[in-house]
């Protein structure tokens, strides 16, 4: 077997490494499992994570042992209970984080120190710059306002996050169905806040980090510089893991399922998961707070005021809905001078037929209640990274982004679980729900024209009247209600073969007609009552067939 010729990578701490030759490893998300683009070795999922353990159990003594050598100092805020590391010559009178005062004590240990970390790029000075430009470039912003004579408070830290590389399994659902889909993913380079004081979403608002400058920590890195200490709890931590892990693929599923009311769960148990701490400038004034990438020089600042957001409960929807057409078809109707008396009636009809088709829209929705949410607008800058030309902090042209693998989904395909395309609203399906719609609308009158050998000047559209009053709300109702699941609850799914390309697999549905069957046929179509108000039913529909054929005469 031949293998593809490959320039030397770096290597990255995050690397998991072929057992046979050493080189990187690259996970594939179809075989679930490393694959070595050297060699042709494999690594399993345990054995990738295990593959770590000896590497921090290494660094975690040699941090114990260099501790000692380093004059270190702690501070615990009395306010919000955050711990910051720095050097015992530097003053710290308040926390950065909530303004109160701080308690000062010895840092002996290494608890909560994380064994790698992504060093400064960027001075205080250059990042003051990059908040100073986005403060310019925002003028009209009352945030901008108030960040430009505090922009020198701009202070240096250490944060403690988590970095999560490798497979993620997920289960996701659309919020108005009930199927289930399960897909596979794999995240690059997710950091995880680990602090409970700082505002997450300012903190997403900077990132992304790029990991090639990742290293193995030393306390020489403190020098300068402030470490703030993890304190958020195990729990907590693994909700933000599967939260943030979850919210990196959204964009990606919502394409897939062709909605944006999706849920996604997510399960990283499989991945690797580092802590470390990662470069930040931070300010903090009340409820104006703002962050610099250390790294990469992105900006991020937080809305003072709160925005908020209200929900309405599903029947609401259903009559405001109805409420906006009904307006808007009056209007319609006045302004081309219909009778005011038939525009009322034919308002009035329009409205009752679209209340039930929302009504029954929505209903998939009860779950829906009146509320209002609150939360705080975040503000980026063009996220455009910063190198340095002799000396000079220079802007790329290219916006450093999340790493995330395109998720792949699988169904058990005849006891087998294998890979799969999903497809939803192809225009084949679109266009045969739109045809079984046409065609039940207008039974009455194809059946009319095959009795009258397409006589079309003999029709009488009238002989269907009753028919078109009773299915003109139906159709829509059944096109809501039912076509639509169809196409969301049972896609065509297309198997991915091992050439790339994919076939459509066709599940063979079994009819099998039984005793039981047969027995319930025969009562509704002789045993009174049920019996007379079918055959009712269908004479009825052949006088209606017959009259819109022939007419009334």
């Amino acid at each position: 077997m031949e293998y593809e010729n490959h320039e030397p990578a770096k290597i990255r701490i995050t690397d998991i490494h072929c057992p046979n030759c050493g080189a990187p490893a690259k996970y594939d998300i179809l075989q679930q499992k490393y694959l070595c683009g050297y060699c042709g070795g494999s690594v399993g999922i345990s054995d990738a994570c295990r593959q770590k353990e000896g590497f921090r159990r290494i660094q975690g003594d040699r941090l114990k042992q260099n501790v000692s050598r380093f004059n270190l100092v702690k501070t615990s805020c009395s306010g919000c209970g955050a711990t910051v590391v720095f050097e015992e010559s530097e003053a710290l009178s308040s926390c950065a984080f909530c303004g109160r005062s701080l308690v000062r004590g010895e840092y002996l240990n290494t608890e909560g120190l994380p064994e790698n970390v992504i060093p400064f790029a960027i001075t205080g000075q250059e990042a003051q710059e990059r908040l100073r430009e986005w403060c310019s470039k925002n003028k009209g912003r009352e945030e901008a306002k108030h960040l430009m004579p505090l922009i020198g408070e701009l202070k240096g830290f250490y944060l403690p996050y988590e970095l999560v590389r490798g497979p993620v399994h997920m289960s996701v659902s659309r919020m108005d169905g009930g199927s289930t889909f399960h897909c596979e993913g794999f995240i690059n380079d997710e950091f995880v806040n680990r602090s409970k004081q700082l505002d997450n979403l300012l903190l997403d608002g900077m990132e992304p980090f790029d990991t090639e400058s990742l290293t193995e920590f030393d306390f020489a890195y403190v020098a300068g510089q402030r470490v703030k200490i993890s304190d958020i709890s195990d729990k907590d931590l693994e909700k933000r893991v599967r939260e943030e892990t979850g919210a990196s693929y959204t964009p990606a599923v919502r394409k897939t399922l062709e909605t944006k009311a999706i849920e996604v769960k997510s399960d990283v148990s499989s991945a690797l998961r580092l802590p470390v701490l990662l470069p930040v400038y931070y300010i903090c004034r009340g409820n104006l707070m703002a962050a610099v990438n250390g790294q990469t020089g992105k900006v991020s600042v937080r809305a003072e005021k709160e925005s908020h957001y209200y929900f309405l409960p599903w029947w609401l929807k259903a009559i405001v809905a109805t409420v906006v057409v009904s307006v808007l078809l009056f209007a319609a109707l006045n302004y081309f001078r219909m009778n005011l008396a038939e525009n009322v009636m034919i308002t009035g009809v329009v409205a009752l037929i679209w209340l039930i088709v929302m009504l029954c829209l929505y209903s998939d929705t009860t779950r829906n209640r009146f509320s209002v949410e609150s939360g705080r607008e975040i503000f980026t800058s063009d996220g455009k990274t910063f190198h340095r030309e002799q000396g000079k902090l220079v802007q790329d042209d290219t916006i450093l982004e999340r790493k995330t693998e395109a998720p792949v989904f699988f169904e058990n395909i005849e006891g087998k679980r294998q890979p799969v395309v999903l497809r939803f609203t192809t225009p084949a399906r679109v266009l045969k729900l739109a045809v079984l719609c046409v065609v039940a609308l207008f039974l009455p009158v194809i059946i009319a024209l095959l009795l009258n050998g397409f006589d079309f000047e003999r029709l009488e559209l009238g002989g269907s009247a009753v028919w078109f009053c009773i299915m003109v709300p139906v159709v829509p109702v059944y096109l809501v209600k039912f076509g639509i699941v169809e196409l969301y609850e049972r896609p065509w799914i297309y198997l991915l073969q091992k050439n790339g390309k994919k076939k459509r697999y066709k599940k063979k549905y079994g009819f099998k007609i039984t005793k039981d069957m047969v027995i319930t046929v025969l009562k509704v179509l002789f045993v009174p009552p049920a019996s007379l108000g079918v055959w009712f039913g269908i004479a009825s529909f052949f006088v209606i067939c017959y009259l819109t054929a022939f007419g009334f005469d």
